[in-house]
């Protein structure tokens, strides 16, 4: 069979199940499991004010921005409680956290993620020690 008669064949028979499905079967509340993407929080003028000496970038899943800052603030005040500047915090406001760190003795740089259930809030920052 030549290329384009498949290729008609088969652009026709989509078209035909597609005709056939009914018409809420591609809607976003079909009821069936939906993808949902991080996004980024705006913190534009915020960056020093979340905790640490700068917060560079904070992203959500399944949470909004100002609950996401409120879980970044208490989490910074939980690591200062628990061994200053360096300190960490396994848990803040329900969430579970874990924290990745690179950085030179006078400053790091982190990222850290905290997760309830499916939400997930991940802020990047720098800290001067």
């Amino acid at each position: 069979m030549p290329r384009l008669v498949r290729t008609c064949v088969l652009l026709t028979a989509v078209a035909l199940l597609a005709a056939l499905l009914p018409a809420g079967a591609f809607a976003a509340d079909a009821g069936g499991p939906q993808a949902r993407a991080a996004k980024g929080c705006n913190i534009r003028g915020q960056q020093r004010s979340l905790g640490p000496t700068y917060v560079i970038r904070l992203s959500v899943r399944r949470t909004s921005c100002r609950g996401a800052k409120r879980v970044v603030r208490a989490y910074h005040r939980c690591r200062y409680r628990r061994g200053g500047r360096r300190g960490r915090c396994p848990r803040v406001s329900g969430y579970r956290c874990s924290e990745r760190r690179s950085g030179i003795r006078t400053q790091f740089d982190a990222r850290a993620t905290c997760r309830r259930g499916g939400r997930r809030i991940s802020h990047t920052y720098t800290q001067n020690t």
